[in-house]
C-alpha cells in the first residue's frame, strides 16, 4: 500500500464521525473531499485506472480569456481582442466546456502528469474560468448546493 494510502487511513480514523441524523436531515458524503489532485493522480497511477484522453496532451484550437486558456466551441464566440491558436493542452479538471481552462502541457501518459502536478503552483481549480467570478465563488457554488 503507497505510503500516501497508509497516512490517510491513519488520518481517518483518528476524525470521528457524528453519525445522528434527525427526520428531514440528509447526509452529503464527499468520500475523496480531502484528497489533493496529487492523491487522486498517484491513486488512478497505481490501480492503472484508465482515464478519458481529454486528460492526456493533445493539439487543439483555444484562445486566451481572463487568464485561461478555452477550447474553440460552436458557441463561444471570440471577444475583437481574441484569437484562435493551436496549442498542446491537457484538462486537469473536466467540467463544462464554457468555463473549463486548459492547461499548456507535454503530459502524454500517467507518470508525466504526476510530475506536472508536483512541479505546478497552480491548483487544478485556478484554470477555472468560472472561479475568476469572485474570491468566493466556490464558496458560493458550495451554498447554493453546487457540491
Amino acid at each position: 500500500m503507497p505510503l500516501w494510502v497508509e497516512e490517510e487511513e491513519t488520518k481517518k480514523k483518528q476524525e470521528q464521525f457524528n453519525g445522528k441524523k434527525n427526520i428531514g436531515e440528509h447526509f452529503r458524503i464527499f468520500p475523496i473531499s480531502n484528497w489533493t489532485e496529487m492523491d487522486i493522480w498517484q491513486y488512478i497511477f497505481s490501480e492503472k485506472i484508465e482515464i478519458p484522453e481529454l486528460y492526456f496532451t493533445h493539439k487543439r484550437e483555444v484562445f486566451y480569456r481572463d487568464g485561461v486558456w478555452l477550447a474553440k466551441a460552436p458557441f463561444m464566440k471570440l471577444k475583437p481582442n481574441e484569437k484562435l491558436e493551436t496549442k498542446n493542452v491537457r484538462c486537469r479538471t473536466i467540467g463544462d466546456i464554457s468555463c473549463t481552462g486548459l492547461t499548456l502541457s507535454k503530459a502524454n501518459n500517467l507518470e508525466d502528469i504526476i510530475q506536472e502536478v508536483a512541479s505546478t503552483r497552480i491548483t487544478e481549480r485556478g484554470g477555472r474560468a468560472d472561479d475568476k467570478r469572485s474570491e468566493s465563488a466556490m464558496e458560493d457554488r458550495k451554498k447554493e448546493g453546487y457540491f
